[in-house]
């Protein structure tokens, strides 16, 4: 009786961010789909090993559990190393490297972080959840990236932007909830390109923050409508409390014909650092398909409860910008509403 119920559970939740309920328990089965899997499939052992005699029931669970993972699987198989990709050789005309990782507000191993930053040496740093505290603690840095974009903030939502060089047009901006900034900028890969920046972290759907996703998909919606205007090669990169399957990631990157470097190459889970069990895809970058990323690496542990990820981003000779992808109307009413709804 109780392996009935359980696998009657692991057969109705992964359906619950289908039904676009923005409550954080309806969002949750969207994080956890690689642990389902696994346990779904232990279910599945289970079940063929205890279950004697197979009655009209037992074969309803049975093709139900079945097409339940298969259904996770589709979802999550684009993500794998085994979903075939084009591997980027492009020729390439300028290149840009970012170390971009959420520190922890309370881990204090300014040193391990640094170590990081000194293994990869990367045109730019981004280090989310900093306060005060961190932005001393990385003051050092400043030697090599003395051009810098600094909100400290004791609320786990501060950002610091450390650069090699100069940035253009930086914009700090709080789209959605106030303390929750996000940083724009142009980054210049040569005399007559420049690649627009966008780096967020907005706040996740949890029982100890928001209450629901309205929030951070609004966020998402409107620096998606603001890409769309852009005529230049765009990445967007952060925390994003978001897993890249979801239907908003998923309707963010059709709206702005982005690509995200995964695909094809792994999962790369990057939180819970301390917890490999329980360890999702949050940390993200998505990029114009006139760039392509050469180089992706999660760091190693440096005390967060995330890692960080470093990106080698580079731009592909002769191709075209285009940040405007095709919605049809109930796509575009979607976004509408998700904006209307986190404001």
């Amino acid at each position: 009786m109780i392996l009935y119920v359980v696998i009657i559970i692991f057969i109705i939740s992964p359906f619950f961010p289908a039904t676009e309920n923005p409550h954080w328990f309806f969002r949750t089965p969207d994080f956890i789909r690689l642990q389902s899997i696994a346990i779904q499939l232990i279910l599945l052992l289970l079940f063929l090993i205890f279950e004697d005699p197979f009655t009209t029931f037992s074969w309803i669970l049975l093709f139900a559990l079945i097409a339940t993972i298969i259904y996770e699987v589709v979802k999550v198989f684009p993500y794998s190393q085994f979903y075939p990709r084009r591997k980027p050789d492009f020729p390439s005309d300028g290149c840009v490297s970012i170390l971009a990782g959420n520190v922890l507000q309370d881990n204090r191993k300014y040193d391990l972080f640094k170590a990081e930053i000194k293994r990869y040496d990367p045109d730019m740093v981004l280090a989310m959840e900093t306060d005060k505290q961190w932005e001393n603690g990385l003051s050092e840095i400043e030697a090599t990236y003395p051009h810098t974009v600094k909100i400290p903030l004791d609320n786990y939502y501060g950002m610091l932007l450390y650069s090699k060089t100069e940035l253009k047009h930086v914009e700090v901006n709080y789209h959605v909830e106030e303390g929750v900034p996000s940083i724009f900028f142009e980054y210049s890969l040569s005399e007559n390109r420049d690649v627009f920046f966008a780096c967020l972290h907005p706040a996740p759907p949890s029982p100890t923050e928001n209450e629901t996703s309205k929030e951070r998909d609004a966020e998402l919606m409107i620096v998606g409508k603001k890409l769309r205007k852009l005529d230049k090669p765009v990445v967007v990169c952060g925390d994003m409390n978001d897993v890249v399957w979801s239907r908003t990631t998923r309707l963010f990157k059709k709206m702005t014909a982005m690509i995200d470097p995964r695909i094809g190459r792994g999962f790369f889970p990057t939180y819970h650092a301390g917890y490999w069990l329980m360890r999702f895809p949050l940390d993200h970058l998505f990029h114009t398909k006139d760039l392509f990323v050469k180089t992706m690496i999660r760091t190693k542990n440096f005390g967060s409860d995330h890692f960080a990820m470093y990106y080698e981003i580079h731009h592909k000779r002769g191709r075209k910008t285009e940040t405007k992808g095709k919605l049809n109307g109930d796509e575009k009413e979607e976004v509408k509403e998700k904006i209307e709804e986190g404001k």
